[in-house]
């Protein structure tokens, strides 16, 4: 075999040898240096995005996450965090490695319609992942990494297109809403194709212990076996647990449950400050006129929706002017020679006459005495455009915050809230999808009858990255249905000791006849006095907290049946 040597090189060399030179620059062989530093990979367990994230710094939980999820769970996890504790961030950095190791292109991300805009933010800015928000139906094959809103993806043509592709990795958030398998999402989930799949949720399973069985089932078919056996080995009835050793050395093998408790993350203190707002004389004369004309109208049956009654009672404790267009299509609606109508028409006039506003003025006092950024929360619109009037009547800017808003304009005015206005005043599509983390203070303008919602309100300034406490002022208008309902979230049942999921819990296993906001609206409109409506609610309070000590002192039942099963 003949062989052949190239030895031009040779005499370039030995040149350069006896000349001592030219040689290469120093400065490029530094480059190729340090470009053979960051490419190689010294122990294949290491995450090598950390290198790559120059405007992210995880912390510890998070990072033993994503390193559990890839080597141990081999990219398919429930993600449980409880709340505040940064999934998203878990669920970047496991995107991100497998980007890095070249294990992952196609990607979908699905998520409620209100936070599309978040997640492409944060995927873009922190891990520099080139993340679209969905628009058009071109979309789904002209981008790699695509986030969009369940409902959409479900809906064709959007669903041919999706189940026709293959997906390296799905992320799906507020994973909760797939717990019932007969549904249409859950099966939407189940066809789509995909090699690696992350469900994010805090609550994975609340009431019912087939909930959990249905998402691993998304997961990893088979891995609880069948859903005879499942109920067999783990399920005593629909809500309590048998062998709950056993189902969380399972559950370990596919979850990833972090909690507040852990200690491994420390939040800032949270502040409850009641504010007590004494209504004028003619604010109460309204008032007392407005509850006098509900209890007889619900009593007379003239109203089929009783809704409506305690909402107009509602209105008047926010403002005259909730009030006012709620009054005006009650009297557009009566006949016109109903004594009814001549009632509400007496009412309209006692409002046009009403000058002062005691609420609106004691939020001035808090806004004015803080001299900071503040988000205020109402449950009406009439109430947020006029609460936007009087902040600029005295000279501070503010913007809206409400669910009729596109998604752009939500972000668009999220943006201005951070950069320019001091005061952000939100209806209830401000209690999810946005992180404010750079705001401390919240005022409850009007207090929501849902206990959840308060909590969902405050986490949108009290989570991580919050580096300030937090202090919320709830106003009470003194001697009114709301100073009754704050009364008993805040002092009969410690709605702000709670732990996230407990209240669920209680009411589920009290069994009442409906929601507990339904049981609020029989007992304000079953009550003919005062004195009555404050004897049911202590009533219902204490119903409430002797459950929650019958719950911790039997310690066969836990605070929430996630802390029975989860690892």
């Amino acid at each position: 075999m003949p062989v052949s040597f190239k030895r031009e090189w040779i005499d370039g060399l030995e040149q350069r040898l006896c000349e001592d030179g030219p040689w290469h620059h120093p400065e490029i062989y530094k480059l190729a240096w340090e470009a053979e530093q960051a490419t190689a990979i010294g122990n294949f367990d290491e995450l090598q995005c950390l290198r790559h994230l120059p405007k992210l710094d995880p912390l510890p939980h998070q990072i033993d996450t994503a390193r559990r999820v890839i080597q141990e769970m081999h990219g398919r996890a429930l993600l449980a965090d409880e709340v505040g504790l940064g999934k998203t961030i878990e669920a970047g950095l496991i995107l991100k490695e497998y980007m890095i190791r070249g294990l992952v292109k196609k990607v979908l991300i699905l998520v409620p319609a209100s936070l599309v805009v978040q997640w492409v933010r944060e995927l873009n800015s922190k891990f520099s992942i080139p993340a679209v928000a969905q628009k058009k139906e071109y979309m789904w094959t002209q981008y790699d990494c695509v986030v969009a809103s369940v409902d959409t993806a479900k809906r064709p043509p959007h669903r041919e297109i999706i189940l026709n592709q293959d997906y390296d990795l799905v992320i799906v958030d507020e994973a909760h809403k797939l717990k019932n398998k007969k549904t249409r999402n859950y099966q939407f989930i189940q066809e789509v194709k995909k090699k690696y799949c992350l469900l994010l949720t805090a609550t994975p399973v609340q009431n019912e212990i087939n909930e959990l069985y249905n998402l691993i089932t998304i997961l990893k078919p088979g891995h609880l076996g069948r859903s005879d056996d499942f109920h067999q080995a783990y399920a005593k009835g629909k809500r309590e647990v048998k062998n709950g050793e056993n189902l969380k050395k399972e559950l370990k093998k596919i979850m990833v449950r972090n909690r507040r408790a852990d200690g491994s993350v420390t939040f800032t203190e949270r502040h409850v400050i009641t504010v007590p707002v004494e209504l004028s004389p003619s604010e109460r004369q309204l008032y007392e006129e407005v509850t006098s004309f509900i209890r007889e109208e619900y009593h007379a049956g003239y109203f089929k929706n009783p809704l409506s009654l305690i909402t107009l009672q509602r209105e008047i404790c926010s403002s005259r002017h909730a009030a006012f267009t709620t009054l005006g299509n009650m009297y557009d609606r009566a006949p016109e020679d109903s004594p009814i109508r001549a009632r509400i028409d007496e009412i309209l006039n006692m409002i046009r006459k009403i000058e002062t506003h005691s609420k609106a003025e004691k939020m001035m006092e808090i806004i004015k005495e803080s001299n900071d950024k503040a988000i205020i929360f109402t449950e009406y619109r009439a109430t947020q455009e006029y609460l936007q009037y009087i902040l600029a009547q005295h000279g501070i800017t503010s913007v809206l915050f409400r669910g009729g808003f596109k998604r752009g304009k939500k972000d668009w005015m999220s943006q201005l809230f951070e950069q320019r206005a001091q005061i952000l005043i939100a209806t209830e599509a401000g209690g999810e999808g946005i992180n404010l983390q750079f705001c401390n203070r919240l005022i409850n303008f009007d207090m929501p009858w849902n206990p959840m919602r308060v909590e969902q309100r405050i986490g949108r300034v009290h989570r991580l990255g919050q580096k300030r406490d937090v202090f919320i002022y709830n106003l009470s208008t003194i001697n009114t249905i709301e100073e009754q309902i704050l009364r008993l979230l805040y002092e009969k049942i410690n709605l702000f000791e709670m732990v996230i999921g407990e209240l669920d819990v209680i009411i589920d296993r009290l069994q009442f006849n409906g929601s507990i906001e339904q049981n609020l609206i029989e007992i304000v409109l079953g009550s003919e006095s005062e004195g009555e409506l404050r004897i049911k609610m202590d009533n219902l309070g204490e119903v409430i907290r002797g459950e929650r000590k019958n719950i911790k002192a039997k310690n066969s039942i836990p605070v929430s049946i996630s802390d029975e099963v989860l690892p």
